[in-house]
């Protein structure tokens, strides 16, 4: 009989053990709770013409990317207007990451400052860009003729007086249209008349314009608490592997502007008030105080 007592206070013993462990090995997989997915939230704003395709369909793609290398992060990629991206400032309901171009009033004081800057500024950094560019039918860029102005959202008129192209401003496609019928000898225009042009297979030359650009799409961090996943984000955008995809939608890498440009928060009224000194061919000066080095 005492012998089988100790059996029994040995098997329970055992038992006891046994249940301790599986307890321990277990436990933390009946109650791990579950991974919360985090949000990223990031609006793209195309306030120039450039290239072809959708701007906001290519982050999709980055955003794709850098979710393979961020676990449990979901970039959620939308498009907004500008006045859209300016209410939603005022209603204090930002977006995680602003992709823009152009003047979103309000914007610069809720940027976080980054680890690099551009032309002087360290709150917003260009992730693509476009160009300027005088058209011509004919390879002679030196004979006498009318020109025509793409007003594409961009200052196509600062272009014109830094490069000493005069001519009459017109909407886009009424410029490029114009040019094509040959109204004008010179189009002043961008990127998109580029690929205009290829669409349609007309041949014509063209002569970069070094001295101004304003078309850069930026890059800005509005919150604190994904800083950290915004970064990331804007390093898989800003990379090498990213940037040489930008051909796919008629861009250009970030990198390799040249001469001036402007602060990329410079508000409506002053980009207003340097496109009137620009038309109005004032004294370089005027035009001066608003430009920044590249």
């Amino acid at each position: 009989m005492k012998s089988m007592w100790r059996y029994l206070g040995r098997a329970a013993a055992f038992l006891l053990l046994l249940a301790v462990l599986l307890a321990v090995c277990l436990y933390p997989e009946e109650q791990r709770a579950p991974q919360t997915v985090r949000v990223v939230t990031v609006w793209n704003v195309d306030a120039f013409e450039g290239g072809k395709g959708s701007r906001t369909a290519f982050l999709r793609r980055v955003a794709a990317i850098a979710e393979r290398g961020r676990e449990n992060v979901r970039y959620l990629i939308s498009g907004a207007t500008t006045a859209g991206a300016e209410a939603a400032l005022i209603k204090g309901s930002p977006p995680d990451v602003l992709s823009f171009g152009g003047a979103v009033e309000g914007l610069r004081p809720l940027c976080r400052r980054l680890d690099a800057s551009f032309a002087g500024e360290d709150r917003a950094l260009p992730w693509c860009r476009g160009e300027y560019y005088l058209f011509c039918m004919e390879e002679d860029f030196t004979a006498a003729g009318e020109t025509i102005v793409s007003s594409g959202g961009g200052l196509s008129c600062v272009a014109a007086y830094l490069n000493a192209v005069t001519g009459k401003e017109a909407e886009p496609l009424t410029a490029y249209l114009a040019f094509l019928n040959g109204e004008y000898r010179y189009l002043l225009g961008t990127r998109r008349d580029v690929h205009r042009f290829a669409s349609r297979g007309v041949a014509v030359y063209r002569r970069r314009l070094t001295a101004f650009s304003d078309l850069y799409q930026y890059a800005a961090i509005l919150s604190e608490d994904a800083a950290g996943d915004a970064a990331y984000f804007l390093q898989v955008l800003r990379s090498e592997a990213v940037q040489a995809l930008l051909g796919e939608i008629g861009m250009l890498p970030a990198e390799g502007g040249t001469g001036s440009t402007v602060n990329a928060f410079l508000d409506g009224a002053s980009r207003a008030a340097l496109a009137s000194a620009a038309r109005a061919g004032g004294p370089r000066k005027n035009i001066d105080n608003f430009l920044k080095t590249v």
